[in-house]
This record gives C-alpha cells, sequence and structure tokens, in this order.
C-alpha cells in the first residue's frame, strides 16, 4: 500500500452539517489556505476535518498535540538502526511531502518554539526547513494544514501566538442545536428519537453550570457514549450518571445538581 493511500479514509465517516461550515472548508482547500478550527471538546471539530478529507478524497495525517512534543517530533529526526544513522520523516514533513492535510489537534498543548516550524508552510513559502538534514522539502501541491484547539482552555501560557494565528483562515464550532445534535446522537448509536432528545436534555443542563462549577459542559462524544451504553441495556439514569457526570466532575454539589436534572428527565 502506497504512502497517500494508507492515510485516506475509506469509509464516510458521519458528519451532520449545521450550516455552510462544509462550503467553507471547501473554498479553503481550493486556495489551499491553511485553517483553525475552535470550538468546545467532543462538539465534532475532529469528525468535521475526516469527513472533508474523505469528501476530498484527499489523505489524512493526524497529530495529537501534547505539552512534551518537540519539534522533532513533527518535522523527523535521525535514528540508529543496525544499518547505520537513517533519517524517519515526521507527521509533517510526510503530509507535505505526498499531498495529504496535516491535522495539529489542539495546538495549544504543544510548545510555542514546537509550533513555529509550521510558519514556512503557512505562508507564501509553502515549505519545510530541516535543518539537521539540511533539506528543504517544498510542500505538494495538495498539501493543506489544519490546527484545532478548545478556545475555553486559553491562557497566557496555553495560547498561539499571533504571529502564528495570523496565518490562518478561522472557523468556530459549537455544540449543534438540540434538534440536530439529537439526531446525531440517534444516528451514531441507533437510539431512539425520544430517548436521544432526553439525553440531549441532559447535556444542555450540564452546560447551563458552565463557569458555575463546570469548566466544560457534556459534549457530544459523552452523549453518544450515554446513548451507546443504554443500547447495551443500561438503565437511562445509571447510563448518564456513568458517562455524563461521573467524568466531568468530582465535585459533590454539581454531582447531585446533575444527578436531580438526569431524575427529572427520566422519570
Amino acid at each position: 500500500m502506497s504512502d497517500i493511500e494508507q492515510y485516506k479514509i475509506k469509509a464516510e465517516p458521519f458528519y451532520q452539517p449545521q450550516g455552510n461550515e462544509v462550503e467553507l472548508y471547501d473554498a479553503a482547500y481550493a486556495r489551499r489556505l491553511p485553517v483553525m478550527v475552535k470550538g468546545p471538546t467532543g462538539c465534532g471539530k475532529s469528525r468535521f476535518i475526516e469527513y472533508m478529507a474523505w469528501r476530498l478524497g484527499k489523505p489524512l495525517i493526524t497529530v495529537a498535540c501534547n505539552e512534551d512534543m518537540t519539534a522533532s517530533d513533527l518535522v523527523g529526526r535521525y535514528l540508529l538502526d543496525a544499518q547505520g544513522t537513517r533519517w524517519v520523516d515526521g507527521p509533517l514533513t510526510t503530509a507535505a511531502r505526498i499531498g495529504a492535510i496535516c491535522y495539529l489537534d489542539e495546538v495549544v498543548e504543544a510548545r510555542q518554539d514546537t509550533t513555529v516550524v509550521i510558519h514556512p508552510l503557512t505562508d507564501h513559502r509553502r515549505n519545510l526547513p530541516l535543518d539537521k538534514k539540511g533539506e528543504v522539502v517544498e510542500a505538494h501541491p495538495d498539501f493543506q494544514l489544519v490546527i484545532s484547539y478548545n478556545p475555553g482552555y486559553q491562557s497566557l501560557m496555553k495560547d498561539l501566538k499571533q504571529s502564528t494565528k495570523q496565518r490562518f483562515v478561522g472557523m468556530d464550532f459549537d455544540y449543534a442545536p438540540a434538534d440536530l445534535e439529537a439526531g446525531i446522537v440517534s444516528k451514531e448509536t441507533d437510539i431512539d428519537a425520544d430517548t436521544a432528545a432526553k439525553l440531549v436534555q441532559v447535556g444542555e443542563a450540564a452546560r447551563n453550570l458552565k463557569g458555575h462549577g463546570l469548566d466544560e459542559g457534556v459534549s457530544t462524544r459523552l452523549l453518544v457514549y450515554a446513548a451507546g451504553l443504554i443500547s447495551e441495556g443500561i438503565a437511562p439514569r445509571d447510563a448518564c450518571r456513568m458517562a455524563l457526570v461521573r467524568p466531568i466532575t468530582d465535585d459533590a454539589d454539581i454531582r447531585s445538581t446533575l444527578d436531580h436534572a438526569i431524575d427529572a428527565v427520566f422519570e
């Protein structure tokens, strides 16, 4: 299997558009503009990028960023093996060479000195200098860079520099309206529409507590988890407590408030 084929998404990922985001991304890709997607945890950012890569028929290389990630983790490094020293491309370099969409998920988790390496790929140069190798990789015409992050977790220590932000076009994502979100939960798990709607009600109750004891509301992903548990025969109240309450807070008062909301919805 070629490098390109192994990174292509074979089956269509389920994605429910909320607005004109598909058309916006199509236009950005047509110009190979770097794209920044922003939104809360579990609202569908990664699924959207997967869907667009499938729709465009392009390979997708995803990097889950973290605070220990170095520039070498992105661009590559020399490794020692039985035959001696050899260079191994990192995911960013691989994407630039083969013309993939490179998706840096939660990019603010990476150190700022690491994210600087993406700059030459996000302007007119469209290249990637490999200083350790003495090579400059010219990006394939199909290459595109996409980054994502959750603005709710921004801080002075974890934010992108303006010099990085202004290299991207931006797209805002949020949780879908209740009827659409219920449809997503039902589609993902084959759960009945009424139960899906009730799960969304619980999710909205939790999201109303954001900033009032919760750092982040219940994600669509967690609603799907709860629906999956119910599909396996777990009682709705127990599934909600397991998937929608216990993972997001240890505060006894917040748990009690959410437990009461669950009991009210699934009475």
